[in-house]
């Protein structure tokens, strides 16, 4: 359950693949934490996260809260089907973002 930094432009871009539950949020913390800690702007695909759960959207606002407060612009792309329904659920497509 890696995050994948694909360097080729100024602006990090991670891939997160497969869950985003319980079982793989502390190292998803422990992966991400790092990348918010740069202080630039971030771009996560996540077009291949396959379930998430409300340990999955704490990451993800946790992404939100730091990039706000450091006032570096945060891009939530590739909503997989699994994201989708979860922010919807949620309603979290205007905090978080829709594709």
């Amino acid at each position: 359950m890696p995050i994948i930094c694909q360097a080729d432009t100024s602006t990090p871009h991670l891939g997160i693949e497969g869950e985003m539950t319980i079982y793989t949020a502390a190292q998803l913390y422990a992966e991400l934490v790092p990348f918010l800690a740069l202080a630039s702007p971030l771009d996560i695909d996540l077009s291949q996260v396959t379930e998430i759960d409300g340990a999955g959207l704490q990451l993800l606002m946790l992404a939100k809260r730091e990039t706000l407060r450091t006032g570096v612009a945060l891009q939530l792309s590739g909503h997989s089907q699994a994201v989708l329904e979860v922010f919807e659920l949620c309603d979290l497509a205007g905090t978080l973002g829709h594709p």
